[in-house]
Formats: structure tokens, C-alpha cells, sequence
């Protein structure tokens, strides 16, 4: 049913709703267990007893490339009554957010921007998320925008015209256009989660529209940036050739469009059966960069060093871990890791996005099923998620990315004795050297040693900043040295180490200061950088809305009664917009990931409130 509808168009689907089909979440269980069997020798083992120390080396006088002005991205969306809300942009923006994504995942695809709407697709669009609220708040938060065209029920002209307003009426100067978002979702290779009303769905119909939308596109802006979405190496329905067509997606649709593009666009949903099995799949950005690499230069011609790769969305989803500590390990991980081999921007899923159901419990820590990294307030079965706008750990994982590199910074190789310990290493434009280091383990603290090639660094205590386990913030402090520190159990934390007076040698390792306990840091309120949301946890406030199960359904559920929002809250507090803070499902559905091999590729979720990705 079309939020066009006279009926439905203010009956606004609450927020945090997920679609999965059921075909898809059995598809799903059997990628989770390739993608453990895929794991192999070099997957995380998490041992009880005391574990030898992790040898950390850095090779601070090599470069992995710059750190992109547009790396850390966020989702955001139409359907997400919070979208602008003044509380979100401080936090984002605090969490050193430089790209958002609008208008969402699936919903682009049926999102008309000019009457902000959503047809054909059972979504809707929120008040006050319309483009020019989005670009406000973009502008607030010192976000570039990367939009998506509707390609599913858009035209050409619509694009262009979009160009046209946010670029020559507005002065907008927004560079990056996705053309479609995971079209080949379509139902052309038999699973269908992706709104396209073309007769002809195949990756030839898609290319030659790709070349309509650039043609017309540049054709008021010039400078604008055109992408083309592909399916990730490894996911679904890579290296499927569908009947009638002469090739797979990504050939086909590369070598017909592999010149008028500027960019390619992939989404990554690792998932598996255990937390270790997320925390091991950052690995592969490396293979799947490569990949891209070698497509593009197979079909971009003279183009192909400046097309660039983006990962517009991409979670934890499909593991155990949503919320909890072993996402928050993930995010810094795999942003690293994509920037590190080539991406130009990693979106993360999602602002805010809602709980899939009751909260479960892992590693020792409750889990609230929700893909967002800023609280929705949302209910499901009586169980509530903390008060809305509280940052999960996702959150905190992402933001600990700013004390580790600004865009402009060099990235530098490191390596880890024990896939244990992940390291990123990033030399400031300042002169100092920050080393991130993520100790995977649950349940125990790791001891690493660290040697450094091109980089002598000062003796003494080094600067950290850590966020470890049931943390409602960063903590900075003095700990270790920059050659001996303790790691606490699933913790990321970050060396800031400046250098000695004297240059160091040629890329020989430079010789380590002794070696002393490393104090493992504790979070501890006041003892690092404010709190942006504190450890508040909402009462539970059940509110009224619709029983959601079909499509249908979802379109005809009823808008959330407001309540009064909590008054105050602890360090810090949280702003009120006077919305509610907890939304109850009685059912939910929704849209799962479909993949093969090791790279799970979301399908396009959470058309409303809960996000069509």
C-alpha cells in the first residue's frame, strides 16, 4: 500500500519496524554456516586461560593512503521520525561523522523528492525529513551528503531535476549521486526485496539507464559524481547469470556503464553464528577491494584510477551482536579496513533504527537487536530500549575512531602477532604516530608489546583512549608505554604517541622504552571525555500502534501515542523534541540478507521506520 494514499499517508508505520521474509532468513542460516566453515585457520580463538603477549608491529614510514574528508559515514532516512533531531546531530557530529546518506536503503526507490513521498513500497516519509531538513542538518553536522536516485520508480529527469535544486538553485554542492540501491534485488535472479517497476529488470535494463541518469545528471551539474551498484564479490547474486542474460551483473552492467561512472557501490552484512565470527570478517575487505579493482580496470578504460569504491551501508546484522560490545569492536575494524584498501566512504546502518525483537543477552551483555546507533526508544514485547537518543556501544566504537585519525592523515601498516588483537596504525599531519588496538577476547585482558619501524616515540606513559565493556564513554588516560600495554577484555584503545626529540632510523624497528604493566583503563564517569548521553536507561513506556506482520499491515499501523519524555537525566541529560520515548510491537516481519560464500549483502530492510536499507 503507497504512502501516497490518502488513507495511509498519515498513519506513519512506528519507528524501529523490521521486514524479514522468511525465505530469506533461511537462505541466511546456510550463509551464516559457510561463513563459519570459510573462517579456517586464521579465524579468532578465545581461550579461558592467560594468553602470551601479542606482538604489535607498525611500520609508521609506509603509507596505505590518506584518510578520505568523506570515510565515516552514516545512513539516515525518510521514514525515521528522529532523523533531525538536535540531540542526534550534537552526537553524530561529535562521533567525527563526515558523510550521510540520504534518503535510506530500499525506501530511495520509491522516494519522490520533490513531493516527499514514498510509493509502491509500503513506507512512508516522516515530517521533517524531507532533503532540505536532511541538508540542514548535514550542514550542522559538517556532513557531505551521498543521495540515492530513485531508480526503482524514477526517471532520468527526476534526478536531473534534484541536481538541478540541490546544486544550481540551492548551491547545495552535493557531489556523490548513487543511481538505485541494490537493484539487483529486483526479482531478476529470483529473490526480490528491491522496488523496480522497469519491465525489463536485467543488468543490461539498469546499465543503459545508469548511462541516462549520468548523461542527464551531468548534464546540469558537471561536477557531480555518478554510482553504479553492484553486487559484492562473494554475496549474492555475484557470478549468477541469469537466463537470457550473457553475463553476471557486475560484468554486464561495468561493461556497458564502466565509462560514464564515477564510483561503484557495494553493501556489507557479515553475519555468522557467534560474535567471533564477525569479529573475523573485516579480514576480508582486502579480497573484496581487489576484486572491484579488477573489474573496474577490465571496463572503465583510461577512467579506471579515479573511479572510486564506496560502501554505503554496511553493520553487523546478521551476527548475534547488534548493539553490544562485539559490534562495537566491528565498526572501527571494518571501517579501518575498507579505508585502508581503497574505499573512499563506509556507511554504517543506521541513525536510528528500532529493535527487530525482545533484547537478548551476549557475551554477558544485553543486546537490544536494534541497528541503530543512537537509541529510538522503541518496545517490543514489553521489553524497552534505553531513552531515546542514548548511544549504544556501536556508537562508541564509531566515535573512538576520532582519536584515532582526522581525513588527511596517512594511514600505515601494522600487523598483529594473534588475530586476537586487531591494530590500525595512522601517522597525524601533526608529526605524532596513533596506534588502535582491538582486543576481541570477552573474557580476558591481553598483553601486547609494540615496535615501531620510521617512528621513535617519546618515552614514558603514552595517552590512551579506550572504551571497554559496559562503557557509556570514552576514557582517556596514561597507561603503559608505547611499547608494553594491557588491553581490557573486548576493549578498543588507542595509543597517542608522540615522538622523541631525536628523528628515528631508516625503518628499522625503533628500540622500545622498558617494558612496565600496562594500567588497563577503567570507564569511569568523569575520567575521560563527557558523556554525551550518560548511562541513562528510560522507564519503560508502552504506547499504542498497530500490529505488524504483512506488508499490509505494516502500512495501516497507527502512530505511536506520545508520552511525556523523562525530565532529566544523568550527566550531561538528554534534550526532549516531545516525541515519544518507547514504541511497543506486538509482531514484527521483515527483509533479511541473502548471500554466498563469506559476504553477506543486506536486502533492502527497514522500509520505514525500521529502514529499507
Amino acid at each position: 500500500m503507497s504512502s501516497d494514499d490518502p488513507t495511509t499517508a498519515k498513519r506513519p508505520l512506528p519507528q524501529g519496524t523490521h521486514r524479514r521474509s522468511r525465505t530469506r532468513r533461511r537462505i541466511l542460516a546456510g550463509s551464516a554456516a559457510i561463513l563459519v566453515a570459510s573462517a579456517g585457520a586464521g579465524a579468532l580463538a578465545l581461550s579461558a586461560g592467560a594468553a602470551p603477549t601479542v606482538a604489535i608491529t607498525v611500520d609508521a614510514g609506509s603509507s596505505l593512503g590518506t584518510v578520505p574528508s568523506t570515510g565515516v559515514g552514516l545512513n539516515t532516512a525518510v521514514y525515521d521520525p528522529n532523523m533531525a533531531d538536535a540531540t542526534a546531530s550534537s552526537l553524530i557530529k561529535a562521533a567525527g561523522i563526515r558523510q550521510l546518506r540520504f534518503p535510506g536503503g530500499s525506501v530511495a526507490d520509491g522516494y519522490h523528492w520533490k513531493t516527499h513521498t514514498v510509493a509502491g513500497i509500503g513506507s512512508w516519509a516522516a515530517p521533517g525529513t524531507d532533503f532540505d531538513h536532511f541538508m540542514t542538518m548535514a550542514k550542522t553536522v559538517g556532513a557531505q551528503p551521498i543521495l540515492t536516485a530513485n531508480y526503482g520508480s524514477g526517471t532520468p529527469q527526476e534526478a536531473a531535476d534534484w541536481v538541478k535544486y540541490a546544486n544550481v538553485d540551492k548551491h547545495y554542492g552535493v557531489k556523490y549521486w548513487e543511481i538505485g540501491n541494490e537493484v539487483y534485488g529486483n526479482g531478476h535472479y529470483g529473490n526480490g526485496w528491491e522496488n523496480d517497476t522497469h519491465a525489463d529488470k536485467s543488468p543490461t535494463t539498469y546499465a543503459n539507464n545508469l548511462v541516462a541518469y549520468a548523461k542527464a545528471m551531468k548534464a546540469v551539474d558537471p561536477t557531480v559524481k555518478i554510482g553504479a551498484v553492484l553486487t559484492t564479490p562473494g554475496g549474492y547474486p555475484d557470478g549468477v547469470t541469469a537466463p537470457g542474460d550473457s553475463a553476471d551483473w557486475n560484468h554486464t552492467v561495468l561493461s556497458i556503464a564502466g565509462t560514464s561512472i564515477d564510483f561503484v557501490i557495494v553493501h556489507s552484512y557479515p553475519g555468522g553464528k557467534t560474535t567471533a565470527d564477525l569479529l573475523n570478517t573485516p579480514a576480508q575487505a582486502a579480497g573484496i577491494t581487489s576484486a572491484l579493482r579488477s573489474l573496474i580496470a577490465d571496463y572503465a578504460g583510461s577512467r579506471a584510477a579515479s573511479v572510486e569504491i564506496t560502501v554505503t551501508e554496511t553493520d553487523g546484522d546478521f551476527s548475534p551482536a547488534k548493539t553490544s560490545q562485539a559490534a562495537a569492536l566491528y565498526a572501527p575494524d571494518a571501517y579501518l579496513s575498507w579505508l585502508e584498501h581503497g574505499a573512499v566512504n563506509v556507511d554504517w546502518w543506521d541513525l536510528h533504527n528500532g529493535m527487530g525483537s525482545a533484547p537478548s543477552t551476549v557475551d554477558g551483555q544485553t543486546d537490544y537487536l536494534d541497528e541503530g546507533v543512537l537509541s529510538s526508544g522503541s518496545c517490543v514485547d514489553g521489553k524497552c530500549e534505553p531513552a531515546r537518543e542514548t548511544p549504544f556501544p556501536t556508537y562508541w566504537g564509531i566515535r573512538s575512531l576520532t582519536a584515532l585519525a582526522h581525513p588527511g592523515d596517512t594511514m600505515v601498516k601494522a600487523s598483529s602477532g594473534n588475530s586476537s588483537v586487531a591494530v590500525h596504525a595512522v601517522r597525524g599531519t601533526d608529526g605524532g604516530l596513533n596506534v588502535m588496538l582491538i582486543n576481541k577476547d570477552p573474557n580476558n585482558a591481553a598483553q601486547v608489546s609494540l615496535s615501531y619501524g620510521g617512528y621513535a616515540p617519546a618515552p614514558g606513559a603514552v595517552t590512551t583512549v579506550s572504551y571497554a565493556k559496559g562503557g557509556t564513554e570514552l576514557v582517556t588516560a596514561a597507561n603503559g608505554t608505547a611499547a608494553a600495554q594491557t588491553l581490557p577484555p573486548y576493549s578498543v584503545t588507542t595509543l597517542q604517541l608522540k615522538p622523541a626529540s631525536a628523528p628515528s632510523g631508516s625503518g628499522a624497528p625503533a628500540p622500545a622504552t622498558t617494558p612496565s604493566p600496562g594500567k588497563a583503563a577503567t570507564p569511569t564517569p568523569g575520567a575521560g571525555t563527557p558523556v554525551a548521553a550518560g548511562s541513562v536507561t528510560a522507564a519503560p513506556v508502552a504506547s499504542a500502534s498497530g500490529t505488524l506482520g504483512t506488508r499490509a499491515q505494516a502500512s495501516a499501523a497507527g502512530t505511536p501515542a506520545d508520552h511525556p519524555a523523562p525530565s532529566s537525566t544523568a550527566t550531561g541529560g538528554l534534550a526532549s523534541t516531545g516525541m515519544s520515548d518507547a514504541v511497543t510491537y506486538s509482531a514484527v516481519g521483515g527483509l533479511a540478507a541473502i548471500s554466498t560464500g563469506c559476504v553477506l549483502v543486506l536486502r533492502g530492510r527497514r522500509r520505514k521506520a525500521a529502514h529499507g536499507k
